[in-house]
């Protein structure tokens, strides 16, 4: 004979259950016991809630013992502590009275001393992560020192720690330093004097001959040309400033300007 349901909760009760719950395996499982209440056979209930008639078995059971919270997956248990309120006391006594150089050999708690004094103490086992887990849940924290060199030398580096400058002496410091460079890019002081040239503009070599009288347009026109051209038209040519007008026959002609 299947297991029967308790009497205090009914079809619609359940299913009220199943709306307001936010578990949905737990809903899941409301509502295959709905079903019973409403009589349907075990089977037709296992098919509804996806599973087989023992699994249907455990719900009804755990549903009469423990209601709809009995409906709601667990967290495992999982292993057993190693260290019982008995270690954790004489554990903490142990850190708090501190080790003995000349018994335990260190000058502070490591984990694996802890380890080795726990074994020789009360024989008990355990690995370095689960020592610091449960350390951290008495409170404790692991402390490392800041590494030193033993051959450190604080007066060495005293001597050699640079000092900062204030901002005026720095800009004395830097026009020192800028005093001796010449007025030349990328000249610096023992660097051979730079030597005297023509200004920019200047003639550097002199005319071939004298100048010209000077036209309309203020223009020097040169009249010692070489050639036929001096025999021909002696002296410099007149230039006259025409504007827009046109050119006359004569210039045209001629070819000469």
């Amino acid at each position: 004979m299947p297991v029967p349901l308790r009497s205090d909760f009914d079809a619609a009760a359940v299913r009220a259950l199943a709306r307001r719950t936010k578990d949905g395996p737990q809903a899941r499982r409301l509502l295959t016991l709905a079903a019973v209440y409403d009589g349907a056979s075990r089977t037709e209930a296992a098919r509804i809630g996806g599973v087989g008639l023992q699994i249907v078995r455990d719900w009804v059971v755990k549903f009469n013992e423990r209601g709809p919270d009995g409906l709601i997956n667990g967290k495992a248990p999982g292993q057993p502590s190693r260290l019982d309120d008995a270690h954790r006391a004489a554990l903490k006594a142990q850190l708090e009275a501190g080790p003995i150089p000349a018994v335990h050999g260190v000058v502070r708690w490591r984990l694996i001393d802890l380890m080795a004094w726990l074994w020789e103490e009360f024989r008990v086992t355990i690995s370095k992560q689960t020592l610091s887990r449960e350390l951290r849940a008495m409170n404790y924290r692991k402390l490392s020192a800041r590494p030193r060199h033993h051959a450190k030398n604080e007066a060495a580096v005293e001597a050699f720690k640079k000092l900062p400058h204030s901002l005026g002496r720095d800009r004395e410091i830097r026009g020192e330093r800028e005093s001796h460079r010449d007025l030349v890019r990328r000249r610096g002081a023992y660097r051979p004097e730079e030597q005297d040239h023509p200004a920019l503009g200047a003639a550097r070599h002199p005319s071939l001959g004298p100048q010209g009288p000077e036209d309309g347009l203020g223009l020097h026109l040169r009249g010692d040309l070489p050639g036929q051209g001096r025999r021909s038209r002696p002296g410099s040519a007149p230039l006259h400033d025409r504007g827009h007008e046109l050119a006359s026959e004569g210039d045209c002609a001629g070819g000469r300007a």
